[in-house]
């Protein structure tokens, strides 16, 4: 890593100052590490819950005598001259304090945020998206209005899509083909061969209609053995039938990945992307072309992976993958002899970093925005791909949409599509607003089936971002 260099030859001021809007998990760890961070001042935060607040910088080791509940900017301002930390219940009140430089937006509700983002930039903050809700709604029209204010506007470091962004951007500045580029899923299959049982490994609650765990039939055990050369096709297809009472993929997680095709163009094969349960050293076979005996249609796929494997095996813990090859038969040999995982016939390798510290690495991506001014993914945002949901259950009219970890919808990835009567809706457009019409099971939701909200900003950039890119 260089970054030691740029922070002590190329920064353009001496300390960063950091408001945070909402400290739920993600926002929590920013702070604690934060604090912790040479050239970095978290000093504000701002929550609804106002122990929430408190409890962060508590976790940070900030004696209360040290905290300060403001609810304006002056008085916060006053403050901070005075070596205080701030909190206050205002989400409004960060973009207003002069001396913070950047704003990082954890709300995760769609509506909220992007108030509070449009306000950073419009006051000339920089702005690190947590909440990826609203960036996979509305992204690319508030990068265009921050980049016309002369701010950063970025995904961070720790959050599976910025990191899949960078690697992708890395492997493509050094002249690699990317076959193929996803996430790991936070959960991970766990193959206890002796009791014949998969059984998912993870910190969410497992819900019905699915399982933690499901015993293989006789039959079916053979498949999950190390995929034979040649038989890709058969196996996954036949792991994929015997899992299947093991949650899926959430919305949350295409939702990532949608924010990751815009950024960087990979595009799904199939609208809940193929999600192969697989090990890693499996990956190369199955994530290449159909040419070579994997599953791919194209180059520049976007995908996910439920990483497989026994118990005393390593995981990808909920990491970052990508499949390249190189043009270069040398190179190839190289990639595939020095350390990573290369497929059956050679052809191609796959390179992994198998975790994401959520908020421990953000400080990272806030230091380049407030010492560099530059931002941690790619220079071209375009409105490629959108979250859909279909119904999972009936939805009765005047019914309230929940968000992306509701049970009644399941989401998919599809083409991008203005707001308009008979398309299908953006997903987190539907989020705390009511049916119009009862909505049948297994329905695709389009935008007449939604009472849209007056005066909603969320929609409103929506909007201005369909006439921007059309």
């Amino acid at each position: 890593m260089i970054y030691h260099h740029l922070y002590n030859k190329f920064r353009k001021k001496d300390c960063v100052n950091v408001g945070i809007i909402g400290t739920g998990a993600y926002g929590t760890a920013i702070v604690t590490q934060g604090i912790r961070t040479p050239f970095l001042n978290v000093c504000v935060i701002a929550d609804i819950r106002l122990e929430n607040a408190k409890k962060a910088y508590e976790r940070a080791g900030i004696p209360a005598s040290r905290q300060i509940y403001c609810n304006s900017a002056e008085e916060a301002e006053k403050a901070l001259s005075d070596g205080m930390y701030v909190y206050t219940d205002q989400s409004s009140l960060p973009a207003c304090i002069a001396s913070l430089d950047i704003i990082c937006e954890s709300t995760g509700n769609p509506e909220q945020s992007a108030g509070n983002i449009l306000d950073a930039i419009e006051r000339g903050k920089h702005v690190a998206v947590i909440t990826k809700d609203c960036d996979a709604c509305i992204g690319p029209i508030l990068k265009k209005k921050a980049d016309e204010k002369g701010v950063v506007y970025t995904p961070v470091d720790g959050d599976q899509h910025g990191l899949l962004i960078q690697m992708y951007e890395w492997a493509k500045s050094i002249g690699l083909h990317v076959l193929c580029g996803g996430k790991a899923t936070d959960g991970e299959f766990i193959y206890d061969k002796e009791a014949g049982t998969v059984s998912i490994k993870t910190d969410k609650t497992v819900a019905p209609p699915f399982s933690a765990s499901v015993k293989l039939s006789e039959d079916d055990r053979k498949y999950f053995e190390k995929i034979p050369a040649g038989h890709v096709k058969e196996y996954i297809e036949a792991r994929k039938a015997a899992l299947d009472r093991l949650p899926h993929p959430g919305a949350y997680d295409l939702c990532e990945m949608t924010i990751a095709g815009n950024y960087t163009g990979l595009t799904p094969q199939v609208e809940t992307l193929i999600h192969a349960p697989m090990r890693i050293s499996e990956i190369p076979d199955v994530y290449i072309g159909t040419d070579h005996g994997g599953l791919l249609e194209h180059e520049d796929t976007l995908d996910l992976v439920t990483c497989m494997h026994e118990p005393a095996d390593a995981g990808l813990g909920g990491g970052v993958f990508l499949v390249v090859r190189s043009d270069s038969e040398y190179s190839n040999e190289i990639l595939a002899t020095k350390g990573q995982i290369a497929s059956y016939d050679k052809h191609a390798t796959v390179i992994y970093r198998p975790y994401h510290l959520c908020g421990v690495e953000t400080p990272c991506t806030l230091l380049l925005a407030g010492l560099l001014g530059i931002n941690t993914a790619s220079d071209h945002y375009l409105p490629r791909f959108q979250l859909a949901k279909v119904a999972d259950e009936n939805i009765e009219a005047g019914a309230t949409f929940g968000g992306d970890h509701s049970t009644s919808m399941r989401a998919v990835i599809r083409p991008y599509m203005p707001v308009a009567p008979g398309n299908y809706a953006e997903g987190h457009l539907l989020f705390g607003n009511r049916a119009r019409v009862r909505i049948p099971k297994g329905t695709l939701i389009t935008y007449d089936m939604v009472e849209e909200p007056e005066n909603s900003l969320l929609w409103r950039l929506r909007r201005e971002q369909d006439a921007y890119f059309a």
